[in-house]
């Protein structure tokens, strides 16, 4: 079981950015495959990217590729999820979550996936 601690996300402008940032509290991340997921109202929770353990290549849901960039960072206890040029439709409630199943063109989390908090983003004039 992971307590993960999310942070980022809030009101932006279509085109805008935001970044969001997911960290292990007394873990590093390193040997587990993290991924980020939204869940938007009235729909249901979609997997928007995913980073393998120990490198591979990452997997994005189409509509955020070319836009959204998931990363580690140095300490290796944080995932951070940049997104560029938002629209309107990348409105919802992101989650990231560990472990779970991140291949070049899949993501899923299962039973045994421990979820941040969420963090509300939404893109909006």
């Amino acid at each position: 079981q992971f307590h993960l601690v999310q942070s980022g996300g809030g009101l932006v402008q279509p085109g805008e950015s935001l970044t969001l940032s997911c960290e292990a509290s007394g873990y590093t991340l390193q040997r587990h495959n993290v991924g980020w997921f939204r869940q938007a109202p009235g729909k249901e929770r979609e997997g928007v990217a995913c980073i393998p353990n120990y490198g591979g290549t990452s997997y994005y849901h189409d509509s955020v590729k070319g836009r959204f960039t998931i990363s580690r960072d140095k300490t290796l206890k944080t995932v951070s999820l940049q997104m560029d040029d938002l629209k309107a439709d990348d409105t919802a409630v992101y989650y990231c979550a560990v472990p779970i199943r991140c291949n070049d063109d899949s993501i899923a989390a299962d039973r045994f996936s421990s979820w941040g908090q969420g963090s509300q983003v939404t893109v909006s004039l």
